[in-house]
């Protein structure tokens, strides 16, 4: 805290950046309702009634666990999992490894709420967070080109959203166009979250503090998710694991070729250590004879 005198006269402390960052996400948590926390937070990874995604579907899971437990693992999940309680890693297992970061600016107030609001929805007949429901009809090459150019921006997002590649990159077309660093490279979003129905719903409301500010005001229609699923549906596809299959190959080829020059230097120079060997004991012995 550092000490500054205003224009007045009156002395006042000025906060460091990083309190007032801190400070500011604190009051934007205070200033959400449970349900708007959940949407931006936890919609992602986590649908109330509409199944797995990422993370287990929440409907009920006040029976599954203890309130304190529960409250306890949304304000600290890394550490509950650090610690090696049996519950926690066997949702890890069944995440295939994911690992549950702290949602930010949440508090024990918000933690309350927002097991309030979820035993609320896992009563209705179906939840307002149940989850995009996302066509499972076969994806198709016009799906992705379409995909495509949304991602590259050569077709704008209808509600105003930046283009994909501004923020993020592929394999594919790193090389060629580059791309956005700021966020992931998406080449694998397809696998790390399993499949059409948990990328959807993370397109659908993208957690993280750059995107949830960008995309809660344009959000993607539901009709620009589908092809850009079946768009980074081909790049995981084609994300195969060449380049190091090839290295080990190269790896085992010039060790077998290194071990193949040895055992020809062996077969020549012996025979010639021989030879000289040979030529310089007759000598000896002649000497010896003289």
């Amino acid at each position: 805290m550092v000490l500054t005198k205003s224009v007045s006269g009156c002395r006042c402390f000025r906060l460091p950046l990083f309190l007032l960052l801190i400070s500011f996400t604190y009051s934007q948590s205070l200033a959400q309702t449970p349900a708007e926390f959940f949407k931006k937070n936890c919609a992602s990874c986590h649908t109330i009634g509409g199944g797995r995604l990422t993370g287990p579907d929440l409907k009920d899971v006040s029976k599954r666990q203890s309130r304190d437990w529960l409250v306890k693992w949304l304000l600290d999940p890394e550490g509950v999992l650090k610690s090696g309680d049996p519950y926690a890693v066997k949702m890890q297992k069944e995440s295939r490894g994911a690992v549950m970061t702290r949602a930010p600016g949440i508090t024990g107030e918000m933690a309350n709420a927002l097991l309030d609001l979820i035993a609320a929805e896992s009563k209705l007949e179906k939840s307002q967070f149940a989850g995009l429901q996302i066509s499972n009809r076969p994806l198709l090459p016009e799906d992705i080109d379409e995909g495509r150019a949304l991602f590259m921006g050569g077709k704008p997002l209808k509600n105003g959203a930046p283009a994909c590649i501004s923020c993020h990159t592929v394999n594919s077309m790193e090389s060629i166009f580059g791309g956005g660093r700021l966020g992931p490279n998406l080449t694998r979003a397809y696998a790390r979250l399993q499949g059409r129905k948990g990328l959807s719903s993370w397109l659908s409301a993208p957690p993280g503090l750059t995107m949830t500010p960008i995309f809660s005001k344009y959000p993607l229609d539901a009709e620009e998710i589908l092809p850009l699923v079946a768009f980074l549906k081909k790049e995981t596809e084609m994300d195969k694991p060449v380049q190091s299959t090839a290295m080990i190959n190269f790896l085992l080829f010039g060790l077998g070729g290194a071990v193949l020059l040895l055992v020809l230097f062996d077969l020549i120079w012996n025979k010639r250590f021989r030879g000289v060997r040979k030529a310089m004991i007759e000598k000896t012995y002649e000497g010896f004879n003289s």
